[in-house]
């Protein structure tokens, strides 16, 4: 675990030991992992840093409603299919044979899930990101791909991966997940931060930041998520700030600064008017670690 922890590390990830514990087990088990948490907390950066690790390559299936099979797993090069069809209408090969030519990989446009299995040099690393975006059809997909790390192509048959890909799913929630998609994984549940591991994050990814201004970023976004608002600012956000503040040529957190990098730390109306009535109470609390009461 310890070189798992100093590798992300390395690679600008600050994990913690219950994580890389996971990773490890991933690594060894094969199993595939899920990770959930609110939104902006580096879900997906586990994948990134991940295959950056172990120097595989990274295919990412980004979820979304809708989502079908041809659009994660194949599907057929019909443009193609029927200019080969043309070719060959002069040939003398039989219909059998024609077919077995149009249906051959050639001619099949390979997805992200397709990708990671044909894998044939090492096993990547496979994000299905967001995986609560797809509905329970999709899931029930999935199972034969995580448990047998094989998928079925009606015309050319059953299809075993060669090298069993690293698979992280990840999740914000936004709907409950079916028990026989959770029973595959592994799991791991990524929380908001501390402050002494927040201002690890913004060391990590912004080197160049100020030790001073680096403590009223965080303690300002830390502020913020005590609030009552409908989109809590995640690490993604205290990155957008500070480097934000960086750009503006500041030096601390002041009024001024809160207001012209609003934008990046909340993303409604409606929130945006909740931290300026806060404002006060939020200086206060990014300059001297206290919250004021109101």
């Amino acid at each position: 675990m310890d070189a798992i922890l100093s590798g992300f590390e390395r690679l600008h990830y600050i994990a913690d030991r219950s994580l890389a514990t996971a990773i490890y087990l991933v690594a060894k088990l094969r199993k595939p992992i899920l990770v959930e948490g609110h939104a902006g907390l580096g879900k997906t950066e586990v994948a990134k840093a991940l295959a950056a690790f172990l120097g595989t390559r990274l295919i990412r299936l980004q979820c979304y409603e809708g989502l079908d099979v041809s659009s994660a797993l194949y599907e057929w090069n019909y443009q193609k299919q029927l200019l080969a069809i043309k070719i060959q209408e002069q040939s003398n090969q039989t219909v059998e044979e024609k077919e077995r030519h149009v249906f051959s990989r050639e001619f099949l446009l390979e997805r992200p899930l397709l990708q990671s299995i044909l894998a044939e040099d090492a096993s990547p690393v496979l994000l299905i990101d967001e995986i609560d975006r797809t509905d329970e059809a999709f899931e029930a997909f999935l199972l034969e791909l995580l448990s047998d790390f094989q998928v079925s192509i009606p015309e050319l048959g059953t299809i075993s991966a060669k090298h069993v890909p690293f698979v992280v799913l990840t999740s914000n929630r936004s709907r409950e997940l079916g028990d026989a998609l959770k029973r595959r994984c592994l799991y791991q549940w990524i929380d908001y931060p501390s402050f002494e591991k927040e201002m690890r994050i913004v060391r990590a990814r912004l080197p160049g930041m100020e030790e001073e201004l680096a403590g009223h970023v965080v303690r300002y976004v830390q502020a913020v998520r005590q609030l009552r608002l409908s989109k809590q600012p995640g690490v993604a956000e205290t990155l957008d700030c500070a480097q934000a503040l960086m750009a503006l040529g500041k030096r601390k957190l002041d009024a001024e600064g809160v207001e012209e990098t609003l934008g990046c730390i909340s993303k409604s109306v409606e929130d945006s008017e909740r931290v300026r009535t806060a404002s006060g109470d939020l200086l206060i609390a990014s300059t001297t670690g206290r919250s004021s009461e109101t």
